[in-house]
């Protein structure tokens, strides 16, 4: 409920801070004395746009705040948490405009975006204005009213569970698909560069490898030449360095017995023996592994040539880049593969899921259909009460079979003011009067039904007097027996059976500038503004006796 506001420097109204009660909280007041400003105040904190004109003071901040008393909900503990924001059963909600236009809005003092406070505002306040009526034209709103009733609350949340789920699915099967669809147009040109890849039969290092043997093979016949005539400088006639230096060794070693400082000169000789013996043994080696073969030096070429056309193109530099193009090839095709397993089994998770929300919508029509005979009886009998006495009223339940966030159901309030006349879509056969009513019945059956925000109901019974305002004054009353309702309403009828009353006043201040006030009235200053109602400025004994009657006869 809303228990407070407070407002300062805004349009009128320079400051104000109303407590508001439990119940039907009445108000009244001459025209233009600022009942509508009022009401632009709570818009304002409820997200409505904001702007300097607003300032009374130019030169001051316009300032709206006030304190809420909710009970949480699970949307509304969804809103909070979407907001990173913590519940508090108690909300003071604050809007300041500054002068130069720039708005903030704060929640229990935290600042906060318009967004979030217009996503919580149905929770806190819902404003009935004569132009509400539109809403029975709009289907959403007309399927929540019968979805109230039908006690649809959890199995909504299961079909609108389901319902996304198979949005987000039905999204995923296309992105899937035409991803797919774009990759058949090219899987044959991706498998003939694999298969090239594959057919090359790739290996790290080769390239190297190949390189040097090229050059080895292209300079054989230099590279054997010069080996020969190393190893030919070996030997010289009959002799060999290696034999000259075994004789050499045994010379010395005839004189290192008997004089050792001369064996190192053996030890030292020996060792050359032994490197030397070796390096021809490793140029015969050399000579003998050195093929002069055009052959393959043609084989090579061709190889590198093939290794070389692949990287340029493929924009590679070196052939473990071209194993890594080949793997991806390979990846992506098996991609594919794995991509079209993925889509089949998808739509087979789509078909339970279609057959499961078929389910769902099937049981949501049923009880829909079960609920709509009932309610519209009681719209019609709660109708007819107000100055309609052969109205008739039928909630029509269509199964569309097109699949929606509420079901497959087409919801509507039809409507005719005498049984001679066929019922038709409500909006296209009833006044806006009685629209208004009809909405009003809505409404005051919603209340029996469900927690509510403030029902804030302005002037919805203008056009109306005599008993039937008196039947308007007697649903608000029975409203307010369990929820919050403030209605501003220029019917005496309405007006005595308020639990409590306000009066909206337009004064001058000290300065010759009008000014809105609110004050609470009881007793005889309420009798009084009853009878103001009831005959205008000029107030008779009889005005004052019929208000009399009118509170009595309310309980007032």
């Amino acid at each position: 409920m809303l228990g407070r506001i407070n407002i300062s420097n805004y349009i009128l109204i320079e400051s104000l801070d109303l407590r508001l009660p439990e119940g039907l909280v009445i108000m009244t007041g001459e025209t233009g004395a600022g009942k509508s400003i009022l009401l632009g105040a709570i818009s304002l904190l409820l997200g409505a746009k904001a702007d300097v004109s607003m300032l009374g003071d130019k030169s001051r901040n316009c300032v709206v705040e006030a304190e809420f008393s909710v009970s949480p909900s699970l949307e509304l503990l969804d809103a909070f948490e979407a907001a990173g924001m913590d519940f508090e059963s108690e909300l003071i909600l604050r809007r300041v405009i500054s002068p130069n236009g720039r708005s903030r809005s704060f929640l229990n003092d935290e600042p906060v975006s318009m967004q979030f406070l217009a996503s919580i505002s149905s929770f806190l306040v819902d404003i009935h204005s004569q132009h509400q009526q539109l809403m029975l034209a709009d289907e959403r709103f007309r399927m929540s009213v019968l979805d109230v009733f039908a006690d649809n609350k959890a199995l909504l949340s299961e079909f609108s569970d389901s319902y996304s789920k198979l949005a987000a699915l039905d999204s995923s099967i296309s992105s899937l698909s035409a991803e797919l669809d774009n990759a058949a147009r090219d899987r044959e040109y991706r498998q003939f560069q694999l298969d090239e890849l594959v057919n090359a039969r790739l290996s790290p290092g080769e390239m190297e490898e190949l390189e040097a043997e090229q050059k080895e093979l292209s300079h054989a016949g230099e590279i054997r030449d010069a080996l020969a005539s190393a190893l030919s400088r070996f030997t010289f006639g009959e002799y060999s360095f290696v034999q000259e230096l075994k004789e050499s060794i045994k010379d010395i070693s005839r004189v290192s017995s008997g004089f050792p400082r001369f064996s190192v000169i053996g030890e030292r000789l020996e060792s050359c023996r032994i490197e030397l013996q070796d390096i021809e043994s490793e140029l015969e080696k050399a000579i003998d592994s050195i093929v002069v073969s055009p052959e393959r030096l043609e084989q090579v070429e061709e190889r590198l040539s093939l290794l070389w056309g692949l990287m340029g193109k493929h924009g590679c530099r070196t052939v473990e880049a071209l194993i890594e193009k080949r793997d991806s090839f390979a990846e992506s095709l098996s991609g594919d593969e794995t991509a079209a397993a993925r889509l089949e089994e998808m739509k087979k998770e789509r078909s339970v899921l279609a057959s499961r929300l078929d389910e769902l919508a099937e049981r949501l029509h049923d009880r829909r259909v079960k609920a709509a005979s009932g309610l519209s009886s009681s719209l019609q009998q709660s109708i007819r009460s107000l100055e309609m006495p052969y109205a008739v009223f039928n909630i029509n339940v269509e199964y569309s079979g097109e699949i929606r966030h509420s079901g497959k159901d087409t919801v509507r309030f039809m409507f005719s003011s005498s049984p001679s006349v066929p019922a038709v879509d409500v909006t296209k056969a009833a006044s806006g009067g009685e629209l208004s009513r009809i909405m009003l019945c809505v409404k005051s059956l919603l209340a029996s039904h469900k927690s509510m925000a403030t029902l804030i109901f302005d002037e919805i019974d203008t056009g109306v007097s005599g008993s039937t305002a008196d039947r308007i004054g007697m649903l608000l009353g029975e409203m307010g027996r369990n929820m919050q309702i403030v209605a501003i309403t220029h019917l005496p009828q309405v007006a005595a059976r308020g639990t409590y009353h306000f009066c909206v006043r337009k004064n001058t201040d000290g300065q010759h500038r009008a000014v809105t006030t609110v004050i609470p009235l009881s007793g005889e200053e309420r009798t009084l503004e009853i009878a103001r109602l009831l005959s205008g400025a000029k107030i008779t004994d009889a005005a004052m006796k019929n208000a009399e009657a009118l509170l009595n006869e309310a309980g007032n």
